[in-house]
């Protein structure tokens, strides 16, 4: 029995991993993409030369990373205030803990100019990965990310 389930784990484990999904999980926040809406759920995918979005096994769009002319990063702070109230009708201690608590959102921005044609978009990336979705798109554009929470805006 034991070798039996150890042959079947040394085969369904490879499998396993070469079946999985390479590619970032993102959210589009808006940018010049036509026909895609804010909130799409997109697979970011880089090769040596470029930068591929797909929505669906659909590819939607194509950045060679020659065309990008800047990088942007920024985060979105804010306080779970709803969650709080719902957990504060049931248990007041930990409702009030829970207001407490900060949720962060990660921003990545990218514009590019690919023979005249310009553009831009903005995209959310997962808490886990976004270092690694950053890193990708620096390392294959040559260009370094502006932090947009350090840039001061004066009216």
């Amino acid at each position: 029995m034991k070798k039996t389930l150890a042959v079947l784990l040394c085969i369904a484990l490879p499998v396993a991993v070469v079946a999985a999904d390479n590619g970032h999980k993102v959210r589009y926040d808006g940018g010049s993409v036509p026909n895609l809406k804010a909130g799409a759920n997109l697979k970011l995918d880089f090769d040596a030369d470029r930068i591929r979005f797909a929505k669906d096994k659909t590819e939607i769009l194509v950045i060679p990373a020659s065309s990008i002319t800047e990088i942007s990063y920024g985060q979105d702070v804010h306080r779970r205030i709803g969650a709080a109230i719902g957990i504060g009708i049931f248990t007041l201690g930990v409702g009030a803990l829970m207001a407490l608590a900060k949720s962060k959102k990660h921003f990545i921005g990218v514009t590019w100019n690919n023979a005249g044609k310009k553009g831009g978009l903005a995209f959310q990336a997962n808490k886990n990965d976004y270092r690694g979705v950053l890193a990708g798109i620096e390392g294959i554009s040559g260009k370094k990310a502006v932090n947009a929470n350090t840039m001061n805006v004066k009216n």
